[in-house]
C-alpha cells in the first residue's frame, strides 16, 4: 500500500458525524470535577482465520489519530472491524463488514462471539464487540479493500508468527487484536 501523507493538519471539529467531542462536570464523593470524551460509536471487530493458509487475516490501513501521535506510524494492523450505525444485530454488521473489508462471505452461523469489552476508556469508553470466524477460499467473493474511498489492504499472517507480531513495536497494533490472538491461542490449548 502506498501511503504518501501530505497536508496533514488539524482543525476544530464543526458538525461530526462520528464522533461527538464533550466536556462532562459531575461530583465524585463531593469534588467537583470535569473530563473531556468524544461520545463515539460502539463496534464489531473480528478475528478471521483461514483454514487453507493457516493463517489470521488481518486489515493494514492508515490512521490519521495514530499518526497524529507518531507520525512514524503510517498505518496500523487490525482486526476486521466496523462501527454499530445500523439497526441490524451485531453479528449481522460483523458479516458485512467481513465482507466489505476482506472479500469473504461467511454465514452468519459461523461467526461466533467472543466477548464485549470497553476500550480508550479515558476518552471514548466504546464498547467493542469480539467475534470470529474461520474462512476458506470457497468463501471468497471479491478483492476486498473496504467501501467508498476506503484504502484497506489485507495481511496474512502464519499463524506460527503471532507472539513475534504482537512484540513487534515497529508494527502499530490495537488491543483488541492483540486480546483476540489470546484467546485463539487459549482456544487451541483447552482442545
Amino acid at each position: 500500500m502506498n501511503n504518501k501523507i501530505e497536508e496533514f493538519k488539524t482543525q476544530k471539529l464543526e458538525n461530526p458525524k462520528f464522533v461527538y467531542p464533550l466536556r462532562i462536570n459531575y461530583i465524585q464523593n463531593g469534588k467537583r470535577k470535569t473530563w473531556e470524551v468524544v461520545k463515539n460509536f460502539d463496534s464489531v471487530a473480528i478475528l478471521l482465520y483461514h483454514e487453507e493458509k493457516k493463517s489470521f487475516l488481518l486489515v493494514k490501513q492508515f490512521r490519521p489519530a495514530v499518526y497524529l501521535n507518531d507520525d512514524s506510524k503510517k498505518c496500523t494492523y487490525e482486526l476486521c472491524a466496523g462501527i454499530v450505525d445500523k439497526e441490524l444485530s451485531l453479528a449481522q454488521i460483523a458479516k458485512e463488514e467481513i465482507d466489505e473489508e476482506c472479500g469473504f462471505d461467511v454465514p452468519l452461523s459461523s461467526i461466533e462471539k467472543i466477548t464485549s469489552f470497553y476500550t480508550n476508556v479515558g476518552v471514548s469508553g466504546g464498547c467493542q464487540h469480539l467475534y470470529f470466524a474461520k474462512i476458506d477460499e470457497s468463501m471468497k467473493i471479491h478483492e476486498g479493500g473496504g467501501i467508498h474511498d476506503e484504502q484497506i489492504e489485507l495481511m496474512y499472517l502464519p499463524i506460527e508468527q503471532y507472539k513475534e507480531f504482537i512484540f513487534d513495536e515497529s508494527k502499530a497494533k490495537t488491543p483488541g487484536l492483540m486480546f483476540a490472538f489470546m484467546w485463539y491461542m487459549e482456544k487451541l490449548i483447552k482442545n
